[in-house]
């Protein structure tokens, strides 16, 4: 039988390793960080994609204008120096691809309603309050009704397409993202 006494001797001096965890620890943290990144801004571009859709099917009942974009771009400073409605709709793009996922990602937990889709919906109906003064062309009457119902409709599926693409994101293996 082999002789064990050296290796349960606490004596023994130990010859230490660095870990390669801790490393890797860092780079994990960060590979997440930068993963939930791509994840927000796939989500992002889905549902803001989806709510363009809806506007133009608004614009088609002449309850939306593309030249609300152009307010965007007067906000910015921008007025002048590019096309107006076409760099405001860029911003706009970039705005939902950016800012608004990472403020659903910090807040969703927070959010009335049991998953990301019903997260999204009660998150696309705050932002649309403050859409719909930005972007409010002078409409009345019906006209009015129909763009507080259009713009509404357009956030809540803005907010259905981010959560739903967090949700099937967030629960993929890690290897896929």
């Amino acid at each position: 039988m082999a002789d064990t006494r050296e290796l349960d001797d606490p004596t023994v001096d130990e010859e230490e390793f660095e870990d390669p965890a801790v490393r890797d620890d860092d780079f994990d943290r960060l590979f997440g960080i930068a993963a939930d990144g791509v994840i927000g801004a796939a989500g992002g571009l889905v549902g803001t994609t989806l709510m363009t859709v809806v506007l133009l099917i608004g614009e088609s009942f002449d309850v939306f204008s593309r030249s609300s974009f152009a307010t965007v771009t007067s906000m910015v400073g921008l007025d002048g120096v590019f096309p107006e409605v076409t760099a405001g709709y860029v911003l706009f793009v970039l705005a939902g691809m950016f800012p608004w996922p990472l403020l659903f990602a910090s807040l969703k937990e927070y959010l009335p309603g049991a998953r990301d889709p019903v997260h999204g919906i009660v998150f696309g109906t705050a932002l649309w309050t403050g859409f719909v003064f930005a972007f409010y062309d002078g409409y009345t009457g019906l006209a009015l009704v129909g763009y507080l119902a259009v713009t509404l409709v357009a956030h809540w599926v803005y907010g259905i397409g981010l959560g739903a693409v967090f949700e099937y994101l967030a629960t993929r293996p890690d290897t896929l993202v």
